[in-house]
């Protein structure tokens, strides 16, 4: 395993601990989705952590796709669920969208791969309600949706590197979206809490957002009052 699929795989754990992560069961049928956005500036700075733009070059501030998993009745996150050949070509008419909003920021760059590494991992599971045009279609719908960095910005949440209050946070993305958000926050350099992903979901078909079947209490290490840090 490589080192980018290995730091995939350790941050996809901590952050979905709550639930017991399964291999695709057929007979557990799909609930929904969680739409993971991630805001770059946490995940870069912090300690050990280096990225690196995409051939595009540095993009707009915004928060960005950082999954698009589905989600089962019987509680689980599947994974993995099929040898998929996947080719990468089928979606090349997405990639202007899919660079600026599910880009990837690992070192070296690894260009489309990424997407099929999605794909392959996720998608796989979802392939019962969507196929593989559509997956990626429909998470990106989703986010425009869910524009979390203008909800911020609506309520004067803006990336200054100034700490703001959990609650303010929560409150400004579910008056702009609404629907209530999973908040999950780790820690810069200095050992400072941040705000890093929000989790929002989707029903089964990817086509509107719901309210998350299961949202984990007490998760993300968030403190009462987080950072909203610089874009990297």
């Amino acid at each position: 395993m490589g080192k980018w699929e290995s730091s995939i795989l350790t941050k996809f754990v901590l952050v979905l601990s709550f639930a017991t992560v399964s291999f695709a069961n057929s007979n557990s049928g799909l609930r929904a989705f969680y739409l993971v956005q991630q805001w770059l500036g946490s995940y870069c700075n912090q300690r050990g952590t280096k990225c690196c733009y995409p051939p595009t070059g540095k993009p707009s501030p915004d928060f960005t796709i950082y999954g698009f998993w589905p989600y089962y009745r019987d509680g689980s996150f599947p994974y993995n669920c099929g040898d998929d050949n996947y080719d990468v070509g089928r979606i090349k008419f997405l990639e202007t969208r899919l660079r600026k909003e599910w880009p990837s920021f690992t070192c070296p760059q690894i260009g489309r791969k990424f997407w099929v590494h999605e794909w392959n991992k996720h998608g796989t599971c979802s392939k019962s309600s969507l196929g593989e045009i559509p997956y990626f279609q429909a998470a990106l719908n989703l986010k425009n949706r869910a524009n979390v960095f203008k909800a911020l910005a609506r309520a004067g949440i803006k990336p200054n590197n100034r700490f703001y209050s959990l609650k303010s946070i929560k409150k400004a993305i579910t008056r702009s979206i609404g629907f209530h958000p999973w908040v999950v926050c780790n820690h810069n350099a200095q050992g400072k809490s941040q705000i890093w992903q929000v989790t929002l979901c989707a029903d089964k078909t990817g086509r509107k957002l719901v309210n998350c079947p299961y949202i984990p209490r007490g998760r993300g290490n968030c403190a009462s009052k987080i950072m909203f840090p610089s874009f990297y």
